[in-house]
């Protein structure tokens, strides 16, 4: 692991093994240090936009996937992506995140115009998280100003992930690849890994937490595999049910996923971990401000026009669907306030991406 990690990978499987609560207790008080001594008490707010539902690829477990004729698909206008923008600034966040499906519709062109116009409009950071795109298209948003970019490795199992994730074509940069890509053209980088996906162990998931450190990311977003009934992976999960709990397989429930970031937050002390939407679908009532009590130090509340947020249906019952950004944003607030946390300002770069950068700049 390139940096600092205060655990090791054997101690990394022990704990996701764990079910004592009171042991657990010491874990999760171990990662919140952690995560106020490297990244303060700050929850940074991200305002998420999802600005297309489209997708060309077949991912087994995505309800986006290209196959699934049931969803109606849609795409943002600049505007309405410039009014969800507007509406960050509004509340107060620091950064706008950009998210969408692999559409090959969301051209290179059209996109960079979006940016410069988010970067001459407002103070926000951009992220991106439109899936594996060409280098040309990610040096043009760089240029343009987009500051970081969200590619989920999903797995580190490459056997798990060439069947769960088939590729556009033969030949091309695989996730990892891309990442460095990524480094390269200066974005802060973030990735992440679903828990408990069909097929995924302990041993897998203690493999993915342990590359987090080797890839040196900037950002990591793990959150529980939701079944979708019209996906491969969601029928066979369905199926999978009526038989037996197979004892290799990793649980997709909010107690993993607390553990999970738990250990990240120790591999990678200075990163921005989300508390996520995923885990407020399992519980609604303060799934969030678990993940944020286990190491997390950063929530994406929903700013997509309610009237496509159905349209966007990576998986079932996301906890969005019917949270209204100015109701949803005071209430937010509170609760972070209440866990004796505060809100962050400005755009919330994690440390180490600023000190990289600080050393790469000629003196």
């Amino acid at each position: 692991m390139n940096r600092k990690s205060t655990i090791t990978k054997e101690q990394i499987r022990r704990w996701l093994r764990e079910t004592d609560w009171r042991r657990l207790d010491t874990l999760f008080g171990r990662a919140d240090r952690v995560r106020r001594d490297h990244v303060g008490d700050e929850v940074h707010l991200r305002g998420l936009v999802e600005i297309s539902s489209h997708c060309q690829r077949d991912c087994l477990y995505c309800g986006l996937r290209r196959q699934n004729r049931i969803l109606s698909r849609y795409r943002l206008s600049a505007e309405q992506i410039l009014a969800c923008a507007r509406r960050a600034v509004h509340y107060g966040y620091g950064t706008v995140v950009l998210q969408s499906g692999e559409d090959s519709g969301i051209r290179r062109e059209w996109l960079t115009e979006v940016i410069r116009q988010l970067k001459r409009q407002t103070h926000l950071a951009v992220t991106l998280s439109l899936g594996e795109r060409d280098r040309a298209d990610l040096a043009a948003w760089r240029h343009a100003g987009a500051d970081r970019y969200l590619l989920r490795f999903e797995t580190a199992n490459a056997h798990l992930y060439n069947r769960i994730h088939p590729p556009r074509r033969p030949g091309l940069p695989d996730r990892f690849d891309l990442l460095r890509t990524l480094r390269q053209l200066g974005y802060e980088v973030g990735s992440g890994v679903m828990v408990g996906i069909p097929g995924q162990t302990i041993d897998d998931l203690a493999d993915d937490i342990e590359w987090f450190g080797r890839l040196d990311l900037d950002m990591i977003g793990l959150g529980p595999f939701l079944a979708h009934p019209h996906t491969p992976l969601g029928q066979e999960y369905a199926e999978a049910s009526d038989r037996p709990a197979d004892p290799r397989q990793v649980a997709n429930s909010e107690l993993m996923t607390y553990k999970a970031i738990a250990l990240v937050r120790l591999v990678c002390p200075d990163a921005n971990i989300p508390s996520t939407t995923a885990l407020a679908s399992l519980n609604p009532q303060n799934g969030r401000e678990e993940g944020l009590r286990c190491g997390a130090n950063v929530i994406m509340p929903n700013l997509t026009p309610l009237a496509y947020r159905r349209q966007y249906e990576i998986y079932p019952a996301k906890a969005c669907l019917q949270e209204e950004p100015g109701r949803f944003d005071q209430q937010l607030k509170q609760r972070i306030a209440a866990l004796g946390r505060r809100v962050g300002v400005g755009p919330g770069a994690a440390p180490h991406y600023l000190e990289r950068r600080k050393a790469e700049v000629p003196s």
